[in-house]
């Protein structure tokens, strides 16, 4: 009987053992887990942490280079604008010069169709007509700076004499002719061109 007794005793104690071991066992576990766990919740916090300090630069980067681009496109504007201006420049210099050539050569022939003792007071342009104001000593020097601005190839025939008015001169006696003038100004190449249409009308 106590030979039995001690055989249910030890099998008692074999069972806390076995028991307590489990538990030991469990709990090493429990903690392997838990530090595992921390493990891998440190490394991916430093992974993310690593992964948003390259996004900031990425970001910063991507900022820098629109910056620049930016710049680069402002001088881009800048210099299309410029190159607009004087483009506009150009053309205008261009029509400048091609208006200058009329004026230059009406000046000329007018200048040189002028008759002795005639001198002009005023000469301006109108569209496509010259108006011509002036005082000569005699009609016929009138007459002759008609003919003569005829004859230069730069006017219109028909030059129309608006009208005249003489004024007494006291010394030497005599009268001083005033006349106005309207003038058709034409470029000698139109010339040719006007005198088929002229030889057709007769």
């Amino acid at each position: 009987m106590i030979r039995i007794n001690l055989l249910a005793s030890e099998r008692t104690q074999a069972k806390k053992k076995l028991t307590l071991q489990t538990g030991q066992k469990l709990a090493a576990a429990c903690t392997l887990i838990l530090v595992l766990g921390g493990l891998f919740v440190g490394w991916r916090y430093w992974s993310l942490t690593q992964q948003s300090a390259e996004l900031d630069r990425d970001i910063a980067a991507a900022q820098q280079e629109t910056q620049r681009l930016s710049s680069i496109l402002q001088q881009v504007q800048d210099f299309e604008q410029r190159k607009a201006q004087l483009s506009q420049r150009v053309v205008l210099i261009e029509d400048l010069r091609k208006g200058q050539r009329g004026p230059v050569h009406m000046l000329d022939q007018i200048s040189r169709s002028l008759p002795p003792m005639l001198w002009l007071t005023e000469v301006k342009q109108v569209g496509g007509d010259v108006l011509i104001d002036g005082f000569s000593t005699t009609q016929t020097g009138v007459s002759d700076f008609v003919v003569n601005l005829e004859g230069s190839g730069y006017f219109r025939k028909s030059i129309d004499i608006v009208g005249t008015s003489t004024q007494p001169l006291p010394r030497p006696p005599g009268e001083l002719v005033k006349f106005t003038l309207r003038a058709g100004f034409q470029t000698p190449g139109a010339t040719p061109a006007a005198a088929p249409a002229t030889a057709a009308k007769r």
